[in-house]
């Protein structure tokens, strides 16, 4: 019984490892066109931070980009387009690399 118990806990401790261990953190340009006045960039911004996930955003107002670094297990590059969307300037994403 004993075995059994410390079988299955050393199961899950290997499979706690293997999820953290995939995750990574990917780091995205979105192309925001619709950014025209020196508020935009904020906005954009606190909306791409309230995403769960995001670690950073940098906004640059010309060009018209965020650049985004995020944990891939916990969003996606849709949820962050959503984002600004939601917020009122959709985006493109305009370049993808990941890192560990």
């Amino acid at each position: 019984m004993f075995k059994r118990f410390l079988t299955f806990g050393a199961a899950l401790f290997l499979l706690g490892l293997s999820g953290s261990a995939l995750a990574a953190a990917e780091t995205v340009t979105l192309s925001v066109p619709s950014m025209y006045c020196s508020a935009c960039p904020i906005t954009v911004k606190k909306a791409l931070q309230r995403v769960d996930g995001v670690e950073k955003v940098a906004i640059t107002f010309e060009p018209k980009e965020a650049v985004v670094t995020f944990d891939n297990a916990k969003t996606t590059v849709a949820k962050l387009r959503d984002a600004t969307a939601n917020a009122g300037f959709p985006s493109l994403l305009k370049e993808q690399a990941s890192r560990s």
